[in-house]
């Protein structure tokens, strides 16, 4: 997957259109999200930082091809995770921070009660 294909899809995902997400990341116009987006122009590193954090991202995420998605994969032995994982990135933004809370409370606990040993 293209950098701009992720631009495009995580702008989809959170609902916004090409003027709004240009709005938030400090751009007179849309049209330079949509030459992102089909790959006709390259942000900056600077652009690219605002980007990834407008969409709720890593400016790893957005750079890195499907390497990103294979590594995850080799790491992530338990199958059913993985799948559940990938499930949750089709959520809305909300429900994505509510799963992430979840993670970290379940996370946080298991911590206090390895120091508590």
């Amino acid at each position: 997957m293209s950098l701009g294909t992720r631009i495009k899809d995580l702008r989809i995902q959170k609902r916004l259109k090409q003027a709004e997400l240009a709005e938030i990341v400090g751009l007179n116009s849309y049209v330079q999200i949509g030459r992102y987006e089909t790959g006709k122009a390259k942000p900056a590193a600077d652009m690219l930082s605002k980007l990834a954090k407008a969409l709720d991202t890593t400016t790893d995420y957005l750079v890195n091809d499907d390497m990103n998605d294979a590594f995850v994969t080799a790491q992530l032995t338990d199958r059913e995770l993985l799948k559940q994982f990938k499930e949750v990135e089709q959520f809305s933004a909300e429900d994505k921070q509510v799963v992430k809370i979840f993670i970290d409370a379940f996370i946080t606990k298991r911590h206090i009660q390895e120091l508590a040993k």
